[in-house]
């Protein structure tokens, strides 16, 4: 059983983007986070205005349908349904027009970018999504091309007002070498506000049950992960 309780990042609802495709899928796979010890999941479809421009209507369908399924089964999780807001111009208008957006816990809101160059918006969308109030979150941070070689971003990110979060399954080297070498940089540092899984199917979660085997998942654990604050909300 993990300590960890509490996931922020999966594409468990079903048919939204590249995550799972049924419902019958998303069971089997809360059925094993239920396994693991997870008792509260934050599913996160992508919000991508031109591969996956999904509403918070239709999240809150799909989620509804999961949550029905999951009762059936006796699965005891508390789901609950945000998103993975992709950093264009789309998501930045959003913010500058005050539209309603997804958000979790303490008004956290999850996003990411573009893996190869850093945007040009990024500091400025931090502090547009601060100045509405949100505590913005970075998904992933170990997995962009441009943080391989300027690690001090991490840095300046956290200064700006962002919180970090890893993927559980960087720390086995699942992503690249260079994501791997930059998880242990930011454990090592610190730097780790929130662990996620970023589930998206059966391999994914067989991979999480041996990454959680290894050295740098306990070393994570001795950071002051927010995760489980959320059982508390």
């Amino acid at each position: 059983m993990l300590p960890l309780q509490a996931d922020i990042h999966s594409h468990l609802l079903p048919g939204l983007d590249d995550g799972v495709q049924s419902v019958e899928e998303s069971v089997q796979l809360l059925r094993g986070f239920s396994e693991l010890g997870y008792k509260h999941l934050v599913i996160t479809p992508h919000i991508l205005s031109d591969f996956y421009p999904n509403t918070p209507n239709g999240i809150k369908k799909q989620l509804n349908a999961i949550q029905e399924a999951a009762e059936k089964e006796g699965l005891a999780l508390k789901l609950e349904a945000a998103a993975e807001y992709y950093l264009d111009e789309v998501f930045f208008k959003s913010l500058l027009a005050d539209e309603d957006l997804l958000t979790f816990g303490d008004n956290y809101i999850l996003f990411e970018t573009g893996f190869v160059n850093q945007p040009a918006i990024l500091f400025d969308a931090i502090f547009r999504m601060k100045a509405r109030g949100f505590k913005p979150i970075l998904a992933h941070p170990e997995r962009y091309e441009y943080m391989y070689h300027n690690y001090e971003l991490a840095q300046e990110l956290v200064d700006r007002g962002a919180l970090l979060q890893l993927n559980l399954n960087s720390i086995s080297g699942y992503y690249s070498a260079p994501a791997r070498k930059v998880s242990e940089w930011l454990i090592d540092k610190k730097m780790i506000h929130f662990a996620g899984t970023d589930c998206h199917n059966q391999k994914h979660y067989n991979l999480l049950k041996e990454t959680i085997k290894l050295p740098y998942f306990d070393k994570l654990l001795k950071l002051d992960l927010l995760n489980n604050t959320l059982l508390e909300a």
